[in-house]
C-alpha cells in the first residue's frame, strides 16, 4: 500500500506519517524543504520521541521523498499509484498544493480505474473541503463529474501537541502521548481507508466542538489566567490551583454543553476532560503563554473556544458560567505588546469599554447577561494584578 503525504514537517512525521507507516503503508512525504528530502531518502528511516515519563522511542520505517520544486514529475506519478493521500501542510498552503494535486489527480484517470481518497489533516474546519475547492478550481466541468465518481474527499479533526523543538538529527521529532485523528467517512469512495489510530464516524462536528470546547477552550483560559498572574509557561499557569481550578470549572460547563447537545456519555466525557487536563501538565512539554494567547480578537469570536460554550451554556441552562466568563475576562487583559491584536484589543476597550469590545468582536449584544458577569470579572482580575 502506498501513501502519499504532502508535508514532512514535525506534525507530518511525528503524528500522520507515523501512523501510516505503523498501519503498513509505503510512506511517500512530499515537501520543499531539501535537507529533510534528502535525508528521508538517504536513510528511509527516522525516530519519533513520545514526551511523557516513559522515554519511549519510534523507528518509522518504509519512507521517502520528493520535493514538489524540483520534482514535480515524480509527484504526478505516485498520485496515480496512491492508495491514500493526506496532508499537514497548514491551512495557509493547501492552495499552492491544490494545483499538483489536480494534475495528479487528472493523469490518474486515465491511468489507473482505483478510487482514491484525500484527507487534509490541518487545524482548521473543513479543511479537506476547502482543498477540494482549490483543485476544483483547476479542473474542467467535465473533469468534475468525474472527480466527485473517482475521488473522495474526506474531512477530518486532528489533535496532538508537537511541541517547538530544535533537534541536531533534522529529521528527529518529540510529540506527545495523546493523539485523535478522527474522520468522516460520508464522502469515502471505494474502500475505507485502514489506518492505526483513525477513527471513522459520520458526522464529524461533535468530535470538532468537543476538541474546540476541551482543548483549545482549556488551553486558552490556562494561557490567560496565566498571563494575568504574570506566569510563563501553560505547565507553569497549570500548577497554580487557583488557575487548575478555574481551567477545569470552564471545562466542566463546556462539557456540560457537549453532552446537553451531542448525547455523548457524562462519565466519558469527564475522563476525556481528565486526559486533557493531564496533557496541559505534561512536564515534559514546555509552552509559552503568549504562544498560546495570541491572536485574542480571533479567539474572542462568537464561534470560538471561550464564547461559543459561554453563549449556549446560558441558553441551554439559563446560568451564567462562572468559569468560562472568568476566562474571556483574563482574555480581555491580554496586553503582550509583541501581538498585533493585543494591541488593537486594548485600544478598543479604552474606546468603547469592555461593553463595546465584546459587541465588536463576539457579538454579544450590551444587554445580554454574560456582559455583566464578564465586566465583573474584569474588575476582579484587575484588582489582582
Amino acid at each position: 500500500m502506498l501513501a502519499v503525504h504532502f508535508g514532512a514537517g514535525n506534525i507530518g512525521r511525528g503524528f500522520i506519517g507515523s501512523l501510516l507507516s505503523q498501519s503498513g503503508y509505503e510512506v511517500v512525504f512530499v515537501d520543499v524543504n531539501e535537507e529533510v528530502v534528502r535525508l528521508l531518502n538517504e536513510r528511509k528511516e527516522y525516530r519519533v520521541f513520545i514526551a511523557d515519563e516513559s522515554g519511549k522511542e519510534e523507528i518509522i520505517r518504509n519512507v521517502s521523498a520528493v520535493n514538489s520544486q524540483t520534482e514535480s514529475d515524480k509527484v504526478i506519478h505516485y498520485l496515480t499509484e496512491a492508495d491514500l493521500v493526506t496532508t499537514a501542510v497548514g491551512p495557509n498552503i493547501l492552495p499552492i498544493i491544490s494545483s499538483i494535486l489536480a494534475e495528479g489527480l487528472r493523469k490518474r484517470l486515465s491511468v489507473n480505474p482505483k478510487p482514491l481518497n484525500i484527507i487534509a489533516c490541518e487545524n482548521m474546519i473543513g479543511g479537506t473541503t476547502f482543498l477540494k475547492e482549490k483543485v476544483f478550481e483547476k479542473i474542467s466541468e467535465e473533469e468534475k463529474s468525474l472527480f466527485e465518481r473517482n475521488y473522495g474527499f474526506l474531512n477530518c479533526a486532528v489533535d496532538r501537541i508537537v511541541p517547538n523543538q530544535k533537534n541536531s538529527d533534522p529529521l528527529n521529532v518529540t510529540v506527545e502521548p495523546f493523539f485523535e485523528w478522527v474522520v468522516e467517512q460520508k464522502n469515502v469512495v471505494g474502500d475505507i481507508p485502514n489506518v492505526k489510530g483513525m477513527q471513522l464516524v459520520d458526522d464529524l462536528m461533535p468530535y470538532i466542538e468537543r476538541k474546540l470546547f476541551t482543548v483549545n477552550t482549556g488551553h486558552a483560559m490556562a494561557a490567560y489566567l496565566g498571563y494575568n498572574k504574570k506566569l510563563h509557561t501553560i505547565k507553569e499557569a497549570m500548577d497554580d490551583q487557583d488557575i487548575y481550578s478555574d481551567v477545569q470549572q470552564a471545562l466542566n460547563e463546556s462539557g456540560a454543553v457537549l453532552v446537553k447537545k451531542y448525547g455523548f456519555n457524562e462519565t466519558d466525557h469527564k475522563k476525556y476532560i481528565e486526559k486533557i487536563i493531564h496533557r496541559f501538565t505534561n512536564p515534559s512539554i514546555s509552552d509559552e503563554i503568549v504562544r498560546v494567547a495570541r491572536s485574542p480578537i480571533r479567539k474572542l469570536g462568537a464561534n470560538d473556544r471561550l464564547m461559543k460554550p459561554a453563549k449556549q451554556y446560558y441558553e441551554l441552562f439559563k446560568e451564567v458560567p462562572t468559569g468560562l466568563t472568568k476566562g474571556i475576562a483574563a482574555l480581555l487583559l491580554f496586553d503582550y505588546q509583541e501581538d498585533p491584536e493585543a494591541i488593537e484589543l486594548q485600544e478598543t476597550i479604552k474606546k468603547t469599554g469592555i461593553e463595546g469590545a465584546l459587541s465588536q468582536y463576539a457579538q454579544l449584544e450590551k444587554d445580554h447577561p454574560l456582559v455583566d458577569a464578564i465586566i465583573k470579572q474584569v474588575e476582579a482580575l484587575r484588582g489582582r494584578k
